[in-house]
């Protein structure tokens, strides 16, 4: 008979009364490695030095409400029902999407009060936003939770991850291992992150990159969605999630059609650099 290991305790430390997460850690190291390569890469594009932390501020607290307002709302008739649980966000229930959402309004308004451009904005932003996700993802991991459907240990070592992956997705509660659509996400995002990294060489119109991450990011989001087992629902089996992500796809490919079709004059993301190589050259 084969031995199961425990599972990792999610607590990392706890301090008297105070416990500490590894959830909350990884986020927040999610948070700070995508910071600092957006740091660089927007101060290299003529950003203020302090635009991009002035706006985390912002956008970091109105992200995990608006993260929490998602879930509560996918989930209206248990909390309608029990509406003194919608603060208790300490108990789990948030949704990266609604996360995405609050985030991208607030940049958009924030950009717009400094006399930014919130696609410039964006086009910076797009791959520190997927660093955060590909960290983030692995808070799931030690919460085992956001886990697929179930599967045989022999499909798991089949897919040549290390023992301590494995182990973490078997569910003592469903005496099975499941899906580590965590994982699958997680690496789906690192090609994606490859991908955005190049895009920036391609020079592409402004916005482009961007709607490239929303491109991306949605079709690995819809068909990993199908495999977990704890999905949000809109009306009956329509799965909130890969309905915001076709959403996503149909408006971001709008968005660089009509972009590119109407929009003048074109406006391309290494153009402040080039402008600023220029004008070296003249000096």
């Amino acid at each position: 008979m084969e031995q199961i290991l425990l599972a990792i305790d999610p607590v990392a430390i706890t301090l008297g009364p105070l416990t500490v997460r590894w959830y909350g850690i990884l986020i927040a190291l999610g948070i700070m490695l995508a910071y600092f390569v957006g740091q660089r890469e927007a101060i290299k594009r003529g950003l203020p030095e302090n635009f991009l932390a002035d706006l985390l501020i912002w956008a970091i607290p109105i992200a995990i409400v608006s993260a929490r307002i998602y879930y509560v709302a996918m989930k209206w008739e248990y909390y309608g029902a029990n509406p003194g649980k919608i603060i208790q966000i300490w108990n789990g229930g948030i949704a990266i999407h609604g996360a995405l959402i609050g985030a991208v309004i607030t940049a958009y308004i924030f950009s717009k009060k400094r006399g930014v451009s919130f696609l410039k904005v964006a086009d910076i932003a797009a791959p520190s936003i997927l660093i955060g996700q590909i960290v983030g993802r692995w808070g799931n991991f030690m919460n085992q939770e956001a886990y697929g459907g179930p599967v045989s240990r022999e499909f798991l070592e089949g897919l040549m991850i290390p023992n301590w992956i494995i182990e973490q997705m078997y569910i003592q509660e469903l005496e099975t291992y499941v899906h580590p659509t965590f994982l699958y996400e997680s690496l789906w995002n690192v090609v994606g992150l490859i991908i955005l990294l190049a895009l920036r060489k391609v020079n592409l119109q402004r916005g482009e990159i961007f709607f490239s991450y929303m491109i991306w990011y949605s079709i690995g989001r819809f068909f990993i969605e199908g495999m977990r087992t704890d999905s949000l629902y809109l009306i009956g089996e329509l799965r909130s999630a890969q309905v915001v992500s076709i959403l996503s796809i149909v408006i971001a490919l709008a968005a660089i059609i009509y972009r590119r079709m109407k929009v003048r004059p074109v406006v391309r993301y290494l153009d402040v650099e080039k402008k600023e190589k220029k004008k070296g050259k003249q000096k």
